[in-house]
C-alpha cells in the first residue's frame, strides 16, 4: 500500500500504518513496544490535550488529540496481536456503552436537563457493572487518577446517596478541624501519623472545591502557574537590586514577594 502519496488519510490507514509500523519488518522501535512500555505516553499524551485546551490553540488541540489516538491504536494493534481484542471490538463496546447509557435518548427513561440525564447515567453505569453499593461504585474510581480528581469523584459518588454537607460553608469547619488534628501529629513527630492527617486536610479542602463548584484539580494548576510566576519576579527583583537569593533571609524574601504580590 502506497502511504506517501496520499492526499488525505482516514482512520483505516492509521489502523493499517500501525500495522505496518508492527510488522517484522516494519520501525524497530514500534515494534518491540508493549503495554507497559508506552503506558506514560497515553497520560503525557493526555495532558498535552489539555494544554491545548486550556491555551485556546485549535491546531495544537487537532495535533494532540491525533497523538491520543494514536496510543489508542496502538495499543489496540499490540491486543488483536495477543488476539485478546483489535480495535474494531473498542470501538463496538464503545458504541454499545453510548447507546446502553442513554435510555433517556434511545430509550424510553425521560430527561429534561442535563442533571437528570447525568442521573440517568449513573443508574444504568451501575446497573450494568452490577453496583448494588455506593462504595462499590466508589471502588471502581480509577486509583491511576490525579488524586485531586480522584476524591472528587469518591465525594461525588457519596452526595448522590446523600452523604454530603449542604454547602460549602457547613463543610469549611472541616478544614479547620483536620489542620488541627495535623498540627496535633506535627507535635507528636509521628510520621505516619502526619501523612494521615495531611491526607485528611487534602480530602476537606476537595470537598469544599467541589461543593464551590471549583475544579481543585484546575485550582492547583493555576496557583502552580501563579506562584512560578511571581517566583520569577522576585528573582528579577533580586537581582535588579544586588540581593543573592541562596543567602538572603526568608525575611528578605518574604518582604520581596510581598513587594511583587502587592504590584
Amino acid at each position: 500500500m502506497d502511504f506517501l502519496n496520499k492526499d488525505f488519510y482516514t482512520f483505516e490507514d492509521l489502523v493499517e500504518i500501525m500495522k505496518f509500523l508492527r510488522a517484522p519488518d516494519g520501525c524497530p522501535w514500534d515494534k518491540v513496544q508493549t503495554h507497559e512500555s508506552i503506558r506514560s505516553n497515553l497520560i503525557e499524551e493526555t495532558y498535552e490535550v489539555i494544554e491545548a485546551i486550556d491555551t485556546k490553540d485549535d491546531e495544537l488541540m487537532k495535533e494532540e488529540l491525533g497523538d491520543v489516538l494514536l496510543q489508542v491504536v496502538f495499543h489496540s494493534e499490540m491486543a488483536a496481536e495477543d488476539n485478546a481484542f483489535d480495535i474494531n471490538d473498542v470501538i463496538n463496546d464503545l458504541c454499545r456503552k453510548l447507546v446502553v447509557r442513554h435510555p433517556h435518548v434511545f430509550g424510553d427513561v425521560k430527561a429534561d436537563n442535563s442533571d437528570e440525564a447525568l442521573k440517568s447515567w449513573d443508574d444504568v453505569k451501575m446497573k450494568t457493572k452490577s453496583q448494588r453499593k455506593q462504595s462499590e461504585a466508589m471502588l471502581s474510581v480509577s486509583r491511576a487518577l490525579p488524586s485531586l480528581m480522584r476524591a472528587t469523584k469518591i465525594q461525588q459518588k457519596a452526595a448522590k446517596v446523600g452523604f454530603d454537607w449542604n454547602d460549602a460553608d457547613e463543610a469549611l469547619p472541616k478544614v479547620s478541624e483536620e489542620l488541627s488534628e495535623l498540627k496535633e501529629a506535627m507535635g507528636e513527630k509521628d510520621e505516619a501519623h502526619i501523612c494521615e492527617e495531611l491526607g485528611d486536610l487534602l480530602f476537606a479542602v476537595v470537598n469544599v472545591s467541589r461543593l464551590l463548584k471549583v475544579d481543585s484539580e484546575k485550582a492547583l494548576y493555576d496557583a502552580c502557574d501563579k506562584f512560578t510566576s511571581r517566583f520569577s519576579a522576585v528573582e528579577d527583583l533580586a537581582q535588579k537590586r544586588g540581593i543573592d537569593m541562596k543567602s538572603a533571609s526568608l525575611n528578605e524574601l518574604n518582604s520581596l514577594w510581598d513587594e511583587v504580590k502587592n504590584k
